[in-house]
């Protein structure tokens, strides 16, 4: 009986050494490197079942099939969001009503205000193309010419933001629109005299060596257009260059298929800030800086999931329509996003979410700065804290209220990405970046349509005499711009 134990022991030290052949242990007795034949222990393998092994959720395991894991996470994630409409269908019937949004937008742009607001922008834009020309001709010198662009932009970002100050007719939606596409036409603009200057520098230069000034003028003028500028002002990208990637020609099965998908995306908009995100903020009779911490953490875990899905959503929508207008200009390059969702770092989520965006912060700021010796590290944080406060302007003057409540919050995940990168990556690293999206500035932006929401609802209360209370419900177009 000792005799076929130690056999028995030999032969399972021997898969052993075989797991040590393929790097698995580092170290085997030296009597188990020549295992005995089959034929000596014919039972020897039923006998020996087990082997060192990892657990398969242990990090050591390198077990990766969690397909099985994820889509239970999603039928839990379906069933538990089906029983919060259904209780809010209960408690509250049903709220959603396009029609109301609609009247609300009609009756709030009786004079069209923001429409009127939009149309003015074509003379900056004009403004900027005869610049070009002027300076194209020598009537401007390099100097002057970049001067009068820069008052042109200046009055350009300061014109919306008088008129959403002194205009009450204007609605919150007319508003925010009106002020973003000012802030698009601004970049798209800056990009535009900044690229023909650089152009103006390499035909000057290739002049002086080929000693042909005239076809070089002849070459550059020829792109100095209404038509070439509107093409830009109308592609769905920030930065400028005379020649765009097109595609053969225009799908029209892709328009329709864009279209659809825009129409139905702005229809679970609305039905998620009527039916979900109102009823919460009805819930309420004080902003945020007035409420307890208890409360104020109510509500904030309150908003967390109809606040995700409508950014999920805008998301989804701003995908739609780049991807409708770049079909439509028969625009080559549509990389308006990078794989955000697999980002492990706050950084590597930034540089993928917005590629736009990131492009035009990478050519006309953060280039420049390297080029004016400003260190990089420092350039970055320049262009992220430009970010930050570019975000805070866009929503807290549409809403005529300024907390710094987004800026904080965007610092605060700057610190964040700073401190706690080295700690969580991988998987780790991207669970701390789906944390953020959930709890850092999206959080912030509700909680300016909140406090809005508040003073709207009791101003217009007050002044029709009705008391506050909860069962009276503002129209939702307030919220149709998140």
């Amino acid at each position: 009986m000792a005799a076929m134990r130690k056999r028995f022991s030999s032969f399972c030290s021997s898969s052993s050494a075989e797991e040590n052949s393929a790097g698995l242990y580092d170290s085997v007795p030296i009597w188990a490197t020549d295992p005995p034949s089959e034929q000596e222990h014919a039972c020897a393998a039923l006998l020996c079942c087990h082997r060192s092994q990892d657990s398969l959720l242990s990090s050591n395991s390198s077990f990766t099939g969690y397909r099985g894991i994820l889509n239970w996470i999603i039928i839990l994630l379906v069933l538990t969001h089906a029983h919060l409409f259904l209780e809010n269908f209960i408690q509250h019937g049903f709220l959603i009503d396009v029609k109301k949004v609609l009247e609300h937008l009609i009756e709030d742009n009786c004079n069209w205000p923001s429409v009127n607001l939009i149309l003015a922008a074509n003379m900056f834009a004009i403004t900027a193309l005869l610049l070009e020309r002027s300076q194209e001709k020598g009537m401007l010198s390099p100097t002057n010419g970049h001067r009068l662009h820069l008052t042109n932009l200046g009055l350009l970002l300061l014109f919306p933001a008088a008129v959403i100050v002194h205009e009450h007719t204007i609605s919150t939606g007319g508003a925010f629109f009106s002020l973003w596409f000012y802030t698009a036409l601004g970049m798209k603009l800056y990009s535009y005299q900044e690229t023909n200057r650089w152009y103006r520098q390499a035909h000057l230069t290739d002049a002086e060596r080929d000693k042909n000034v005239s076809v070089a003028q002849k070459a550059h003028k020829e792109e100095l257009t209404f038509q070439d500028l509107y093409y830009f002002l109308f592609a769905p990208t920030l930065c400028y260059q005379r020649d765009f990637p097109c595609t053969p020609k225009v799908h029209i099965n892709k328009l329709l298929h864009r279209l659809l998908e825009m129409v139905t995306v702005i229809q679970i908009m609305v039905g998620i800030v009527q039916q979900w995100i109102e009823p919460i903020f009805q819930r309420s009779e004080n902003s945020f800086s007035s409420m307890d911490i208890t409360m104020r953490v109510e509500h904030l875990v309150g908003l967390v999931a109809p606040t995700h899905f409508l950014w999920l959503l805008f998301f989804f929508l701003s995908h739609s329509y780049l991807n409708f207008c770049a079909e439509l200009l028969r625009f080559g390059d549509r990389h308006f996003y990078g794989d955000w969702w697999n980002a492990t770092t706050l950084i590597t989520f930034w540089q993928n979410w917005n590629i736009p965006f990131q492009k035009w912060c990478h050519r006309h700021v953060y280039t420049r700065l390297v080029e004016k010796n400003v260190p990089p590290l420092q350039a970055e944080l320049l262009v992220f804290l430009m970010s930050a406060a570019l975000l805070e302007y866009l929503v807290a003057l549409p809403l005529h209220s300024c907390r710094l409540w987004i800026f904080l919050m965007m610092l605060f995940e700057l610190l964040v990405a700073v401190f706690l990168t080295n700690y969580f990556q991988g998987n780790y690293g991207n669970g701390l970046v789906w944390l953020c999206l959930l709890l850092g500035p999206l959080l912030a932006v509700i909680t300016y349509f909140h406090d809005h929401y508040i003073s709207f609802h009791r101003h217009h209360y007050q002044s029709s005499s009705l008391p506050l209370t909860s069962d009276h419900r503002l129209p939702s177009a307030v919220f149709q711009t998140h």
